[in-house]
C-alpha cells in the first residue's frame, strides 16, 4: 500500500483521467470532485491536497484550524525574500488561496458525510473583527491582490501565430485571441460545433457545463479549413476538431498538455517572453471593448455569468478609458464655460 500522501494518476474504464492519495477519505472526495469538474481542475485539487498534507502530517479527521495556520506560514515561506512581480514572498497569494480551499472542500465533504467524529470544517472562513459601531466582519485569511491580466500587443500577436508550424495550431491560437475560448473551450469543439453559415462556434460545455454560441472570425474558419483538409487524420476516432498529428496518439482529442507544448515552442521560436493561452482570451476581450463593445456583450462573448468579471476589461482597455474621460473632461470644460458666460452676462 501507498504511504500517504502519494498522488497516483489512473485511467478508468471509460478512459478519464482519476487520482488518488492513499487514505480512503481523501480518495472519496477526489472520486466526488472528479464527477462535478474539468479534469484540470480536477488535478489541481489533486495537487493542493498533497501538497497539504505533506505539510501537515496528520490523520485527515485530526487535523484543527492551528494546522491550517502553520500550512500558511509554510507556504508564505522567507519573508525577507520578496518578489518584484507583486510584492509577495514564498508561494504566491492566489495559488495559497486555491489551496485553502481545495483543503475546505475535501473537509467540507467529510463533513457532510456524518461518518467521522469531525463536526464542523478546520479551516477557518476567515479572522473576526469589530468595526466601529459594534459590527463584525470577516478578513480573508489570504489577501489576494486584485492584479490586471496581462494582454498581448499586435506585434506579440503576429509573431505567435508567425511561429505556429501547423494550421491546426494556427487554428487554436485564432479561437482564442479572436473568439475569446478557454483553452478547455478550444480542446472540447466537435466539428459539429464548427457553425460555418453562420461564422459562429457552438461552446457545449464551457466552464460550470454553461452552453453558448460565439461568433467567430472568418481568419478563424479559414485557418480551421486548411487544418481539416490538409492536416487532420481522415480515419480519426474521434469527432473532436483538433487531434494529435503525429505519434501514438495520433488522430485522437489533443491535451492541455499538448497544447502547452505547442506554445511553449512557439513562445521560444517568437523569442517572447509571455504568451499564455489565457492572455490570448484577456487580449481579445480587451480588443473587443476597445473597439466599443457594449459590456454586455462582452460578458455574453467571454461566457461570464456574473458582469463582475467581465468589469476587469473596463480597467485593461486604457485606450476606451482615455476617450471617455476626454469626452466627459470637454462636457465638464464646456458646462464651465457656459457658467463663467453666464457669470459675466448678470455682473455686466
Amino acid at each position: 500500500m501507498t504511504p500517504f500522501p502519494t498522488l497516483v494518476r489512473a485511467t478508468s474504464p471509460s478512459g478519464e483521467t482519476r487520482y488518488s492519495l492513499g487514505e480512503p477519505l481523501v480518495d472519496l472526495y477526489l472520486e466526488f470532485v472528479a464527477g462535478r469538474v474539468r479534469p484540470n481542475t480536477l488535478r489541481a485539487v489533486a495537487f493542493d491536497l498533497k501538497t497539504f498534507f505533506k505539510v501537515v502530517k496528520k490523520d485527515p479527521v485530526a487535523v484543527v484550524a492551528a494546522d491550517i495556520f502553520e500550512f500558511l506560514a509554510d507556504q508564505r515561506g522567507d519573508r525577507s525574500v520578496i518578489r518584484l512581480s507583486d510584492g509577495e514572498s514564498g508561494i504566491s497569494a492566489r495559488t495559497i488561496a486555491r489551496r485553502l480551499s481545495s483543503v475546505s472542500g475535501v473537509y467540507s465533504y467529510v463533513v457532510a458525510r456524518g461518518d467521522t467524529e469531525l463536526r464542523t470544517n478546520p479551516v477557518p472562513k476567515g479572522l473576526s473583527t469589530r468595526r466601529p459601531g459594534g459590527r463584525r466582519k470577516n478578513i480573508p485569511l489570504v489577501r489576494v491582490p486584485h492584479t490586471l491580466p496581462k494582454i498581448l500587443s499586435p506585434k506579440e500577436v503576429n509573431a505567435l501565430l508567425a511561429a505556429m508550424r501547423t494550421h491546426r495550431d494556427r487554428a487554436m491560437v485564432l479561437a482564442m485571441v479572436l473568439g475569446g475560448l478557454r483553452r478547455c473551450e478550444v480542446l472540447g469543439l466537435r466539428l459539429i460545433d464548427i457553425r460555418v453559415g453562420e461564422r459562429s462556434l457552438f461552446i457545449a460545455e464551457g466552464k460550470g457545463g454553461r452552453q453558448r454560441i460565439t461568433p467567430i472570425s472568418n481568419a478563424f474558419l479559414a485557418e480551421v479549413g486548411d487544418y481539416l483538409r490538409d492536416e487532420r487524420p481522415k480515419n480519426a476516432p474521434t469527432d473532436l476538431v483538433f487531434v494529435a498529428l503525429k505519434g501514438p496518439s495520433r488522430g485522437n482529442g489533443l491535451s492541455a498538455e499538448g497544447v502547452g507544448v505547442i506554445m511553449r515552442g512557439a513562445r521560444t521560436r517568437a523569442g517572447l517572453q509571455r504568451a499564455t493561452c489565457h492572455q490570448l482570451r484577456h487580449t481579445c476581450l480587451t480588443r473587443l471593448r476597445e473597439a466599443g463593445m457594449a459590456l454586455e456583450a462582452v460578458q455574453a462573448q467571454a461566457g461570464h455569468v456574473s458582469i463582475e468579471s467581465t468589469r476587469i476589461y473596463l480597467h485593461l482597455t486604457n485606450d476606451w478609458l482615455a476617450h471617455e474621460y476626454r469626452q466627459a473632461s470637454e462636457l465638464i470644460d464646456a458646462g464651465h464655460a457656459t457658467e463663467l458666460l453666464a457669470l459675466e452676462a448678470i455682473n455686466s
